[in-house]
């Protein structure tokens, strides 16, 4: 669980309805209406669908659950383990690494180690892993465009809102007891598209693209490991070589 997309959730929103209650505001009144949060979010939504693929789409369904559950990334676990798998082919030869290739629970290490039983060459190995990684990271950030682009529709969804807010409230003229509840309606769905963009959409974009470039690290330095075990380097120089890789 990444308690940080939840904390940081709470405290923008804590932050901001604290203000406001200090300023005399209360936050129920604003949470009170629904239909303008509907309205931005569906918009938003509806309107960056547009202008994606299916493709896509089905990416972003997979992958927003990262804000919440990233996947797992064990840099110095991968590490131990290539270095293992070095110690193996140096001592049993490549084909030693067929147990191995069959048991490992990363797909993308397991894809690798295959290659490496079958005898492919190091700059094969090297060219076929990198264009899936590529293709992935394609993807990844797509998903991540996905909400960069709901964050910027949304503020211009809101503005629609306000105005069809004050369209009614326009209607309503000849009733003066309903100008300040319309007028406050109307403003709330701005405020809701605000909302909506800077504490939900465009974070959640940035931090997709975040985890598409660690995966995509993390999958770089998979392919080089591999890559040198093909080559038949010492293990104690492959480990040297990674550990440039933990580097914080």
């Amino acid at each position: 669980m990444d308690f940080l997309t939840i904390g940081g959730i709470l405290f923008a929103f804590g932050g901001i309805f604290f203000g406001y209650y200090q300023e005399g505001g209360s936050p129920g009144q604003v949470l009170a209406h629904h239909w303008p949060f509907l309205m931005i979010l569906s918009g938003s939504m509806g309107a960056q669908l547009v202008s994606v693929p299916m493709e896509h789409f089905k990416r972003v369904l997979k992958v927003t659950r990262w804000l919440f559950l990233p996947p797992k990334i064990d840099v110095s676990g991968m590490i131990e383990k290539l270095v293992e798998w070095a110690q193996i082919a140096r001592r049993e030869g490549l084909l030693g690494l067929e147990g191995v290739s069959e048991t490992e629970d990363d797909e993308f290490a397991r894809k690798g180690l295959r290659m490496l039983v079958d005898g492919r060459e190091p700059q094969a190995i090297r060219k076929i892993l990198e264009v899936e990684i590529g293709s992935r990271e394609k993807l990844d950030l797509a998903a991540a465009k996905f909400y960069e682009g709901m964050g910027g529709f949304a503020p211009t969804i809101g503005i629609v809102g306000a105005v069809l807010g004050l369209i009614v409230v326009m209607e309503n003229l000849s009733d003066p007891a309903k100008l300040g509840q319309g007028i406050a309606t109307a403003f709330i769905a701005t405020v809701y598209a605000l909302l909506l963009a800077n504490v939900f959409f465009l974070p959640f974009g940035a931090k997709l693209k975040t985890i598409a470039e660690e995966q995509a690290e993390f999958r770089d330095m998979i392919i080089e490991g591999l890559v040198l075990i093909a080559e038949g380097e010492n293990p104690r120089n492959i480990e040297e070589q990674l550990q440039s890789y933990t580097v914080t």
